[in-house]
């Protein structure tokens, strides 16, 4: 893909903004919860997405699909796929999916990409295999392909070293299917799965950092939800009209969990006009997001990054346009994302004329001046292709292995050529 650098300002209203990713795989795993249909409207057609729902699918749900309406027909009971279950890059369906599968009676294999598969997940299967599971996979079963031989768990207590939704919706599953939980995090991780959990009847209750699940007596209530847009996705156009002179773009019917803005929020304090307007308020709070051209100032970035984890990538190239030296710290975990997040930014923002440092658990980044295109290899990464695109507005770009921005947006250079944006395949 080769972006080219934009004369003029970003204006406009976006309301077709990928749907959420995290409600959407959550709300086609938690379907099999229920003996009842589900109802999704607004369902993310991606790549990792639509995996999620062929997965389901194999485990024996009814699904039904008309425009971005998505109704699941649960099994009586998980049944045993003859075939691998196919996460494709999605780490969320995966470890996800290991607490669900690990509760319940069969064998079952979780495989990925190429990518996915160097993902560590013992993270997940650890805690797992030590109240009753059985799964095994390469490197002693923390990485995929992961086969799982589901059984009944003990009630277990787990207090996790890492702040992660994953993790945590993935053991909540788990105790749910078996004998419960009590499980704590080091601080707040995404609560999307026990709003949704809760509201579809689970007995879950939440005692700050620590959670009590009581396993399932009935089947839960089926979903009727509508996902909003994703505010991860919004977030690279919250970037370009911040960067981009006498722009102004309002982002419409955006997911505003406190636990979904934080790099909004770290946008603002950087400079950024930033007007959040809530429409709405059933389980999530849901709302249109302003955002206006400022002139950026650096920052220093080590607090809630759990809450922004995935949109430094995006907060970098702010970063990049920024006056003076600006900081991300505590951010460890990048390094075992879909690729090595803080090497290939580093790589790619040196690339592009930019001072860059690089520390185990973050970076640095001065602005030189001017920018310069660069040639960058996302190495599979949709976040890292989507972000060094919207640098490419500066100073233009050429992205390779652009494949992947298919995981989670799929309409995201469309809505760049909407913006006025020349973009080649």
């Amino acid at each position: 893909m080769k972006i080219y650098a934009l004369k003029t300002p970003i204006i406009g209203e976006l309301s077709n903004i990928a749907f959420d990713k995290s409600i959407s795989h959550r709300s086609a795993i938690f379907s099999l919860l229920s003996d009842k249909v589900s109802v999704i409207k607004n369902y993310l057609f991606a790549d990792d997405t639509n995996a999620t729902l062929e997965i389901i699918k194999l485990l024996g749900a009814k699904i039904e699909i008309s425009k971005n309406l998505v109704k699941i027909t649960p099994p009586k009971e998980i049944k045993e796929p003859n075939q691998i279950l196919d996460c494709k890059n999605s780490g969320t369906a995966m470890r996800i999916l290991m607490g669900l599968l690990a509760s319940k009676n069969g064998f079952f294999i979780l495989n990925g990409d190429k990518y996915l598969n160097q993902r560590p997940m013992k993270r997940v299967t650890k805690p797992l295999c030590e109240i009753g599971a059985s799964i095994d996979g390469r490197d002693n079963g923390d990485k995929a392909p992961l086969c799982i031989r589901g059984n009944k768990l003990k009630y277990f207590e787990y207090e996790s070293k890492i702040a992660s939704a994953q993790v945590k919706s993935s053991l909540i599953l788990a105790a749910l299917n078996s004998n419960g939980c009590k499980f704590k995090e080091p601080e707040l991780s995404r609560d999307h799965s026990e709003k949704m959990l809760i509201s579809m009847g689970a007995d879950i209750k939440r005692d700050g950092l620590s959670i009590d699940v009581n396993p399932l007596k009935n089947a839960l209530k089926p979903l009727n939800i509508e996902v909003p847009n994703d505010p991860s996705s919004a977030f690279y156009f919250a970037v370009a009209a911040s960067i981009i002179p006498d722009s102004h773009i309002v982002l419409k019917n955006v997911l505003l969990n406190k636990t979904r803005i934080e790099a909004y929020k770290v946008l603002e304090k950087m400079g950024a006009n930033i007007e959040f307007i809530q429409t709405q308020n059933d389980y999530e709070k849901i709302g249109d997001i302003k955002v206006k051209f400022a002139k950026l100032k650096a920052i220093e970035v080590k607090e809630n990054i759990s809450w922004l984890i995935d949109e430094i990538p995006a907060l970098a190239i702010a970063f990049a346009c920024a006056n003076g030296k600006s900081i991300i710290k505590n951010a460890k975990e990048l390094r075992v994302k879909e690729c090595d997040r803080i090497a290939v930014m580093v790589s790619g923002l040196r690339a592009c004329g930019l001072e860059v440092s690089e520390f185990e658990d973050g970076f640095s980044v001065v602005s030189k001046g001017e920018l310069k295109p660069a040639i960058i290899d996302s190495f599979g990464d949709h976040r890292i292709a989507m972000s060094f695109a919207i640098l490419g507005l500066k100073s233009g770009m050429i992205i390779e292995d652009d494949e992947c921005i298919n995981a989670s947006f799929p309409n995201f250079k469309e809505i760049l050529k909407s913006l006025g944006v020349s973009v080649e395949n």
